[in-house]
């Protein structure tokens, strides 16, 4: 009787313990970083960097997954919402998903199930021209165009940066003569004279940036390469909105999980290997934390609003 008592007291201690040892640390298993867009550009350039660190701080495999769609980024920002919110499928997600997302149709975003774990990037937007051409800021193009046809190249006009240089147009008071999308914006889109202002990012410009004049760029602070060219925002301070890119999760995701790949995250884009994506391309990388981060979304959120209305008068 009594080895059969000693019996049940271990298959009760074990009973016991069981479940402390069945939950395993964080991370266990592989980690993917999911990026709706094809590879080769700022995010997954950066996001790859993020994930060799978390690779060797956690000693587990983790992974870049890149997902592109012809419905744009929202199918693949999709995935990561209907992922179990456990930290180990993570999103790397530009500014239109959770302001753009929760309105295009697709159950799994709305309502917005995300929730930012920080922001690490500002594509380098321009607003550029040709250096011959009869103006140099914008406040001189607007002139301009009240009496002739400035025609503007941009990459979709869906995207917030053209977003935004139509509304600058409605705000300083001209028309566009014509607009168009090209999947190449660069020196020769103004050398051929294919547009008169193109709305493009620096790195597309850099090989003739002494053949072109950046009238403002669609950032919130300027440009490393271009330091004198004035930001949208203090020519137009209602269109304060750039095209960013940040982690997110499910918002379902525990905080102790969060805290683990922000405290990587944080230190990649400390690092210098970011900074030297950054000195190379343009690019404003740095960290904003969760809060912050949440913060700019409920502005980029209004401002969109008013671009909105600002487009359709």
């Amino acid at each position: 009787m009594k080895q059969l008592s000693c019996t049940f007291a271990t298959l009760a201690a074990l009973a016991v313990a069981a479940p402390l040892t069945a939950q395993a640390e964080y991370p266990e298993k592989p980690v993917n970083f999911v990026i709706p867009f094809p590879p080769g550009d700022l995010e997954d350039v950066l996001t790859r960097l993020i994930a060799e660190d978390f690779q060797q701080t956690y000693g587990v495999a983790a992974a870049v997954i890149n997902r592109p769609s012809d419905s744009g980024p929202f199918p693949g920002a999709a995935e990561v919402a209907t992922a179990n919110p456990d930290g180990y499928t993570i999103g790397s997600f530009v500014v239109d998903i959770p302001v753009v997302g929760p309105e295009v149709g697709i159950p799994a975003l709305n309502p917005n199930p995300f929730e930012p774990l920080g922001i690490f990037l500002t594509y380098p937007f321009v607003i550029a021209t040709s250096a011959d051409a009869p103006y140099s800021t914008m406040e001189e193009l607007a002139e301009y165009a009240k009496t002739e046809s400035v025609v503007l190249g941009h990459f979709g006009s869906f995207l917030l940066p053209t977003q935004a240089t139509f509304a600058a147009a409605k705000e300083m008071g001209f028309a566009w003569g014509a607009e168009a999308s090209a999947d190449a914006l660069d020196c020769n889109s103004i050398a051929s004279g294919d547009f008169d202002v193109i709305n493009t990012t620096i790195q597309q410009v850099l090989p003739c940036l002494d053949k072109v004049k950046v009238l403002a760029t669609i950032t919130e602070e300027p440009i490393s390469v271009v330091p004198d060219a004035p930001t949208l925002a203090s020519i137009a301070p209602s269109l304060n909105i750039s095209l960013w890119n940040g982690l997110f999760v499910h918002k379902d995701t525990p905080p102790e999980i969060r805290e683990k790949i922000v405290e990587v995250a944080r230190k990649t884009m400390m690092s210098d290997r970011a900074k030297a994506v950054a000195a190379e391309t343009g690019a404003l990388v740095y960290w904003m934390d969760a809060a912050d981060a949440a913060a700019r979304i409920e502005s980029d959120i209004a401002v969109t609003a008013r671009i909105n209305e600002m487009i359709a008068q």
